[in-house]
């Protein structure tokens, strides 16, 4: 039995994507030979804020990990942990937790109905007596991760989002399978286009980069829209047209990110704003199909291509990534580093600070062609597997 070193929290953040199990077994897997406790943080950022400090009681908010209760939890999809998209920094009146007093709460207020709640998450890791606080999300949930790391805290992040935009990474835990699973439904569902002979608008994840929709679109060879170049509707719909002319089986389709915009548009938002700052938007797929079929009569029709992306089990390249971003955790855990992120830069392996700022956005002038809405498969030599390159840090 190895002499124990210290404790471990863990937590999963955001959408679920396929992979976290497996990120969440490798870090137990490497972590108990080296003497490590894992305690697992359940329901992301909620089980910090809403866990009563001093008083965490197993199984609302907490899980204790090992080896054997980690087994085989890499051979399904989700995480064993559960997820949330709370920001303890903004955390609205009606979500306050339970145990929070009046007087408390008022102290905690920071205008505009919403509560920072770092005091709490903060005693919360004390109480627990977490050494080391390993993240998995996306720039969202990676973001509050920075603000722990600012107030001192030893973290570490690993990111995922089958959006593939976390910043300061090429690959992100999800995006693999959400590709491999796009392609798969995008195929079958050739036959009733073709049956039908029909246009089609598959919208996919993406809302403000189209990494989905590109990579998509690269093994379907297909078209596509991206959130980073607004496109010529008209454009688009002749090309459309002139595909499914030339297509023996008479049908055409491109694939849409949630957050593309025809020229002279602007897609509607809806609803109130989640915890950090994002509203809905209103669906691509729908409203292209409209305009396809006003502007050219033909038949066209549309398919959301989203939750069934992020469902299921993962991935061989995830399954890989996700175990190796896990060892690559501890590792840093190991060293005693703080303040930073797994990723995958130049194709390798490395560590880069935690990630702040904007969203990663496709390199659209290197690996999109706009004038024909479709992934530019010329001039590869010398890059990455993935196609798209990360400049290492000066």
């Amino acid at each position: 039995m190895s002499e124990k070193r210290g404790k471990i929290g863990i937590l999963t953040g955001g959408g679920d994507v396929p992979g976290l199990n497996s990120a969440i077994k490798g870090v137990v897997a490497e972590a108990d030979p080296l003497g490590y406790e894992v305690v697992g943080i359940r329901r992301g950022w909620m089980g910090l804020t809403h866990m009563k400090p001093g008083s965490q009681p197993d199984g609302e908010f907490l899980r204790r990990l090992s080896p054997a209760n980690t087994h085989s939890i890499d051979r399904t999809g989700g995480t064993v942990l559960h997820t949330s998209r709370v920001n303890p920094r903004r955390v609205r009146e009606r979500l306050l937790p339970p145990f929070l007093s009046n007087q408390d709460a008022a102290r905690l207020a920071c205008g505009e109905g919403v509560y920072d709640l770092t005091p709490i998450v903060l005693d919360n890791i004390e109480s627990l007596g977490l050494d080391y606080l390993i993240v998995i999300g996306g720039d969202d949930t990676l973001s509050y991760t920075h603000v722990l790391d600012e107030k001192g805290l030893a973290v570490v992040g690993i990111p995922k989002t089958m959006d593939n935009d976390v910043p300061g990474t090429e690959y992100c835990i999800g995006f693999s399978t959400a590709i491999t699973r796009a392609r798969e439904l995008i195929n079958r569902q050739r036959t009733t286009l073709g049956s039908h002979e029909r246009i089609g608008v598959f919208r996919i994840f993406g809302r403000d980069a189209g990494f989905t929709a590109l990579y998509a679109a690269y093994v379907t060879f297909s078209r596509c829209v991206l959130p980073e170049v607004e496109f010529d509707l008209d454009g688009l719909i002749k090309t459309l047209v002139e595909d499914k002319l030339r297509n023996p089986s008479h049908y055409s389709f491109v694939i849409a990110s949630e957050g593309a915009v025809w020229q002279g548009h602007q897609t509607a938002e809806y609803g109130d704003a989640d915890a950090y700052g994002h509203r809905k938007k209103a669906d691509i797929g729908f409203a292209l199909a409209e305009e396809i079929r006003a502007r050219s009569r033909e038949d066209a029709i549309s398919s959301d291509l989203t939750y069934d992306l992020r469902s299921g089990e993962a991935d061989m390249l995830d399954q890989m990534v996700s175990l190796t971003y896990a060892s690559l955790a501890i590792d840093l855990v190991r060293r005693g580093q703080r303040g930073c992120m797994t990723a995958v830069r130049g194709g390798r392996y490395a560590c880069v600070p935690l990630p702040q700022g904007p969203s990663r956005r496709v390199d659209a002038n290197r690996l999109y062609d706009a004038k024909n809405y479709c992934p530019n498969y010329r001039n590869k030599i010398g890059l990455p597997l993935l196609l798209d390159e990360v400049a290492d840090p000066a």
